[in-house]
């Protein structure tokens, strides 16, 4: 069983009020901490990309083996841009707005616009009624059985490990990041088009010192790990089996950040490639605790240590999850669909059965965002 956030049945959920005076110490931002990590992550970033183009006259493989590393060091730039996104990374907006948009060159990823879908993700996580900004696609058991043939083929095509973790990361960070959200403020529109502007000033900037075939054959590969390492953090941190979901009125945004987030237990070195966001538990209870407090505020209160840990083996269960049992209250496989429900549902035409695009769903729907 792949759960994860399990609190104590007998024990009343804390109210808003109480828990906001336990988190208050750990979300004034420490200026030294984050300008550390900055240190800390981009001068050995820096080091690396300039030994990957030395490695290109040895061997590609040990290129590929360079790129993995600093491809972590990505994904720890990701939650500086996150925490800026936030608000909780420095104490001047200013400074993190200057900060996230360096980082999001690092990442290919609009600052403003980001942290608008990333804003909504937090006040919809969990929430049934409010599916599709920031989030995997994800359907109800009833939604599947009702669903076309085609919606449910591209259903399966989306969620399939090799479209979200193979296909998906140079997909999400070239191409999707790219286009704004129909749905945006004109400014936040607007954002995705300056950093458009700064990639490709970036592009030229490294293809004119590194050469343009050399950066590709080292951007490329930095892509990929970093998008696959962090689509499978956001992945594992809502996709577990004892998830929290809830339809609207139900919905509590203290039971969905306690139980609808996960606590991912990682070993010390990859916690610190990924900036503790393991402690998701932490900060979906408030986005404004910095990464380098997540872990101390977990620490702090036993209100926190109700929830189960998710370990990495665990975690890889997790995988073949694809649907949302409301009978149940947790996410199946198809498998598990397959046995439980395929009998009751009627046999469809698949093939005889035009594509209506009506039928495709919209790009929120389809496009995964990261915590």
């Amino acid at each position: 069983m792949t759960s994860a956030p399990e609190m104590t049945a007998d024990k009343p959920q804390m109210k808003i009020s109480e828990w906001k005076k336990i988190v208050a110490p750990f979300q004034v931002p420490s200026v030294p901490r984050a300008v550390w990590q900055l240190v800390n992550t981009f001068v050995p970033m820096v080091l690396l990309w300039w030994a990957m183009y030395e490695s290109l006259a040895v061997s590609y493989w040990l290129t590929l083996a360079l790129a993995a590393v600093t491809g972590l060091l990505v994904v720890r730039v990701f939650i500086f841009f996150h925490d800026c996104g936030h608000g909780s990374f420095f104490k001047s907006n200013r400074a993190n707005s200057i900060v996230g948009f360096i980082c999001g060159m690092v990442t290919f990823t609009p600052y403003a616009h980001w942290s608008w879908q990333h804003a909504v993700h937090h006040q919809t996580s969990g929430d049934l009624s409010r599916r599709g900004d920031g989030d995997i696609w994800t359907m109800t058991v009833k939604e599947y059985q009702e669903a076309s043939p085609t919606r449910r083929m591209f259903y399966r095509i989306i969620r399939n490990p090799f479209t979200l973790f193979i296909v998906g990361p140079l997909v999400l960070f070239l191409l999707y990041q790219r286009i704004p959200s129909p749905r945006a403020k004109a400014k936040d529109r607007a954002s995705v088009m300056y950093m458009n502007v700064a990639v490709v000033l970036m592009v030229v900037a490294m293809s004119w010192l590194f050469g343009f075939k050399n950066y590709v054959m080292m951007q490329l590969p930095v892509t990929m790990f970093a998008g696959m390492a962090g689509i499978w953090m956001f992945y594992v941190q809502h996709q577990y089996e004892d998830v929290y979901w809830e339809h609207g009125k139900e919905w509590d945004y203290t039971t969905a950040a306690l139980e609808g987030s996960s606590f991912y237990k990682l070993p010390k070195i990859l916690q610190w490639f990924t900036g503790n966001i393991g402690y998701h538990h932490v900060h979906h209870l408030s986005s404004r605790v910095p990464n380098y407090y997540l872990e101390r505020c977990h620490n702090s209160h036993p209100m926190f240590h109700s929830v189960k840990p998710l370990t990495i083996l665990e975690s890889l269960k997790c995988i073949n999850l694809r649907l949302w049992d409301e009978s149940d209250r947790r996410l199946i496989s198809f498998k598990e669909y397959r046995q439980r429900y395929a009998q009751k549902t009627p046999v469809a035409a698949a093939a005889a059965e035009e594509v209506d695009p009506a039928d495709l769903p919209a790009p929120s729907e389809a496009g995964p965002g990261l915590s």
